[in-house]
C-alpha cells in the first residue's frame, strides 16, 4: 500500500553558491520524509520565492505522493497560468515531491519515471576560453584527451560585461571554430552556444563562413518567441539546432517539435515544470526522432534530477555539465553544502541507485548562507543600443 505523506512545510532557500545564487527548495512531510528541488530562473530568485509562498498556501496538508494531481493544481490554480516565474516554482516543488516519493518507496527517482535505460550518462563539456585564440584549440584538445566526445565552444565576446557586437563576434568565432574542428578531426561532436544573441541574418552568416560539417550543433542562436524565425534560419543553414532551455511548458515547445525545428531538445528540468512536464516533452520529442540534451547550468539538485531523467528516457544524447576541469571555477558543486552530490567519472555521471534523488542538502549550513543581489550583464552595442545577454 502506498503511504500517505502530508505536506507540512515548503521552504525556499535562495543562497549564494560559487559565482551566483541557487534557489533550492525543501518540502517537508508529517512522516519526517523530505525532498529537495531546485528552481532554474537565475537572477530572479526572489520572484520565484514569492510564487512558492502562494503555492504553499494551498499545498500544506496535501498528500505529497500525488505528484501529478499537485502539478495540475499548481498550474491551473490561477487565471493567468504558466509563465517562467510560476513554472520555475512548480519545477522546484515537483522535483522535491519526486525526491520524497522515491525515499518513501525506497527507490531511486528513475524508477518513478519508468525505470533505468542506461547506467552512465554521457556529458558534454564547455571550453573556459572564448573561440577567439589558440587557447580554444588547446582546450578542446585537452577535453578530448580527458575523455569528452562532445565539446561546446564559447563565442568570441561572450564574456564581455559591457559591449557585444554580433558581427565582430561571428567573424572571429567562425575562424576559430574551423581551427578547433581541424584540430579535433571528424570523430568528436563540436557545438557552440550563442545564448540567443544573434538575428536570423547574423546566425546564417556565421554558419556560412565555415565549411559544411564544421559544427554538429548550433545552440540557441536566436530567441525562441517566434518559431517562424527558426523556420527561416533553417532555410539558410543545415547545421542542427539545439534549443529549448528557455521553454517553460510543453505548449511552448509544441511548434518546435511539430514543425521539426529542433534537432536536439535542450529543456531545463528546473524551468520547464519539473520531472512531470519533462517526461511528457521527452515522449513527444521521441515521436519526432529528436534526442534530449538537457540544459544543466545550476547546482547538484538540478544535476541529480536531470541524471535520473536522462537515465529513464530512450531518446538521449548528452547532458550539460559545469563540473568539467575547465569549469570548476563556477563553484556550483559544493560537497559541504550538498552531501552525496554526483561527481563526474571521466566524462560521465553514474546513475545513483539511492532512494530519491540520491543527494542531500546541509540545511544548517545552507540556512547560514546569504542571498546576494546579482544581475546578468546589461549589454549594449557600440552605438549604445541594448542587446541580449
Amino acid at each position: 500500500m502506498v503511504p500517505k505523506l502530508k505536506i507540512t512545510a515548503i521552504k525556499p532557500y535562495p543562497v549564494w553558491v560559487g559565482i551566483r545564487n541557487q534557489l533550492i527548495v525543501k518540502v517537508e512531510t508529517d512522516q519526517g520524509v523530505y525532498g529537495w528541488g531546485e528552481s532554474g530562473l537565475s537572477s530572479r530568485e526572489k520572484a520565484v520565492v514569492g510564487a512558492i509562498e502562494h503555492y504553499s498556501a494551498f499545498l500544506i496538508g496535501q498528500d505529497a505522493m500525488q505528484i501529478g494531481r499537485i502539478w495540475q493544481e499548481m498550474y491551473r490554480s490561477q487565471y493567468f497560468e504558466g509563465g517562467r516565474v510560476l513554472q520555475a516554482a512548480i519545477s522546484a516543488i515537483d522535483i522535491a515531491l519526486h525526491d520524497i516519493k522515491g525515499k518513501a518507496l525506497g527507490v531511486p527517482v528513475y524508477e518513478l519515471l519508468g525505470g533505468k535505460q542506461r547506467d552512465l550518462i554521457p556529458t558534454f563539456a564547455t571550453t573556459r576560453s572564448e573561440a577567439s585564440s589558440a587557447e580554444a584549440v588547446e582546450q578542446v584538445l585537452e577535453l578530448r584527451a580527458q575523455g569528452w566526445e562532445a565539446i561546446r565552444l564559447i563565442p568570441a565576446g561572450q564574456k564581455s560585461d559591457k559591449i557585444y557586437e554580433p558581427r565582430e563576434s561571428i567573424a572571429e568565432t567562425a575562424k576559430w571554430t574551423v581551427k578547433c574542428r581541424e584540430a579535433l578531426g571528424d570523430q568528436v561532436v563540436l557545438g557552440i552556444d550563442f545564448q540567443h544573441r544573434l538575428s536570423v541574418a547574423e546566425a546564417a552568416s556565421y554558419c556560412q563562413k565555415m565549411p559544411r560539417g564544421t559544427l554538429d550543433f548550433l545552440e540557441e542562436p536566436i530567441r525562441d518567441e517566434t518559431p517562424g524565425a527558426y523556420a527561416a534560419l533553417r532555410k539558410l543553414t543545415d547545421v542542427p539546432f539545439a534549443i529549448g532551455e528557455e521553454f517553460s511548458s510543453k505548449w511552448q515547445i509544441l511548434p518546435f517539435i511539430e514543425e521539426d525545428l529542433a534537432q536536439f531538445n535542450r529543456i531545463d528540468i528546473c524551468n520547464v515544470g519539473g520531472l512531470t512536464e519533462a517526461m511528457k516533452v521527452a515522449g513527444w520529442t521521441e515521436a519526432h526522432y529528436i534526442d534530449m540534451m538537457p540544459h544543466n547550468p545550476l547546482g547538484p539538485i538540478c544535476t541529480a534530477a536531470t541524471v535520473h531523467f536522462a537515465a529513464a528516457v530512450p531518446n538521449f544524447s548528452w547532458l550539460e555539465t559545469r563540473a568539467s576541469p575547465g569549469e570548476l571555477y563556477h563553484g556550483f558543486d559544493n560537497p559541504e553544502l550538498f552531501p552525496g552530490l554526483l561527481a563526474l567519472e571521466g566524462a560521465h555521471y553514474r546513475v545513483s541507485d539511492k532512494p530519491g534523488l540520491g543527494v542531500d542538502v546541509n540545511e544548517a549550513l545552507v540556512s547560514k548562507q546569504s542571498y546576494r543581489q546579482w544581475e546578468a550583464p546589461h549589454l549594449t552595442r557600440k552605438d549604445g543600443s541594448v542587446t541580449n545577454w
